[in-house]
């Protein structure tokens, strides 16, 4: 299941720390696995646990406690729009609401031609540039009017040939 590439991956992580705190790496293996399958399965947890000597709840404790881990397949694009309070207070809830507009989707779902899962975020730590959405958990987009939101999706769907 998990590739031979992917524990080279692993190993390389877990020589970052002491031989006796391997788990230490979890983290960063969690995210190797979602990178190879785009997301964290039951039985990739199972594979982390057994790589790294740790038990099976550790690692599910880690999958679900950090919503840059996707625990079921997603959409190329996975939007989290912020809703914590500072976001909330400068249209957060808004940009989340414009989004499943815009998208056909309500907030957890992905649009029926895979390009698109949207999400409720907690902070983002953009507080000042609220509200933000984060693109693949990697592209932060700051001031997210419904105009900027418009152009984000109408650009990505475009890119895309869609």
């Amino acid at each position: 299941m998990i590739s031979d590439i992917t524990k080279a991956r692993f190993a390389k992580e877990v020589a970052k720390y002491p031989a006796d705190q391997k788990q230490s790496a979890v983290m960063a293996c969690l995210s190797i696995v979602q990178q190879e399958l785009g997301y964290v399965s039951a039985e990739s947890e199972q594979v982390v646990a057994d790589y790294l000597g740790m038990a099976p709840i550790a690692v599910h404790e880690v999958t679900t406690f950090y919503n840059m881990y996707n625990q079921r397949p997603v959409g190329k694009y996975k939007l989290n729009v912020c809703t914590n309070l500072p976001c909330q207070l400068r249209g957060g809830q808004q940009a989340l609401h414009h989004c499943e507009k815009k998208l056909g989707v309500s907030m957890g779902e992905t649009t029926a031609d895979g390009l698109f899962t949207l999400q409720q975020s907690e902070c983002l730590g953009a507080c000042a540039d609220a509200p933000a959405l984060l693109v693949n958990d990697r592209s932060m987009c700051s001031f997210m009017s419904n105009e900027k939101i418009d152009a984000l999706v109408d650009g990505i769907r475009a890119a895309e040939g869609k």
